[in-house]
């Protein structure tokens, strides 16, 4: 009976969960912005005392692999890479919008009527985006979207879509005259979706190189250069 340890910090809110042969033991979640770094491992330790487990005890540990914030999926990474390393655990990752389309259907009844399209928001009018039938299977990969009346014109004639996450507000506006587009608010990543679709990745045995892993940003990663070094 395999023991999994999620961490998702893909979003603002960072989170933490704990399974055990696909039965939730434990979750915890923090909402404070810019607060993963110091409050990660902190969640973690208490977790896991709170469940009565310590970290020896686990199988394996699973993170969030975006896309997302590129600090967020970094410092998630770091944790999962650095326990991984410590305890020799194997390492799972599962992606942010799957998950998040995983955590809505099981709350959405009649689910297989409908098809469920996470939007994270990125920059201005864009998100990250994908399109899910209610069992998982992928009906639009995951890409990043310039949001307008006809992102999902062809989608939504076919049927009910249901969009949710940070980046569904900005795109509600645009089809507030199709009834084909549903929208469920309030809804952000979480480390027990995470770990419940971790649960069948362990079974299939679908485990990253931890020395060379590194989350799905989707995007480059946006740097400037500080004006003292330029010139």
């Amino acid at each position: 009976m395999p023991l999994i340890l999620a961490l998702e910090t893909s979003s603002p809110v960072c989170s933490v969960a704990l399974t055990l042969d696909g039965a939730l033991l434990a979750a915890s979640e923090l909402r404070l912005e810019k607060s993963h770094s110091s409050h990660l491992t902190v969640l973690i330790e208490q977790l896991l005392s709170n469940a009565g487990y310590a970290l020896s005890q686990l199988s394996a540990l699973a993170v969030s692999d975006g896309p997302g914030s590129y600090t967020g999926l970094r410092i998630g990474a770091a944790a999962a890479k650095g326990l991984c390393y410590a305890l020799g655990l194997p390492l799972l990752a599962v992606g942010t919008l799957p998950a998040l389309a995983h955590q809505v259907a099981r709350q959405v009844p009649g689910a297989a009527r409908y098809r469920f399209a996470p939007l994270l928001d990125a920059r201005r009018m864009e998100v990250y985006a994908a399109l899910y039938a209610a069992d998982g299977q992928e009906w639009r990969a995951p890409a990043p979207v310039i949001l307008d009346a006809d992102s999902w014109a062809a989608e939504l004639a076919e049927g009910p879509v249901v969009f949710f996450g940070s980046g569904a507000a900005k795109f509600q506006p645009l089809v507030a005259d199709n009834p084909n587009a549903l929208f469920v608010a309030d809804v952000h990543p979480s480390a027990i979706a995470v770990a419940q679709l971790a649960e069948a990745a362990f079974a299939r045995g679908e485990f990253k190189d931890v020395a060379y892993y590194e989350p799905f940003y989707l995007k480059d990663v946006y740097t400037t250069t500080p004006k003292a070094a330029q010139g």
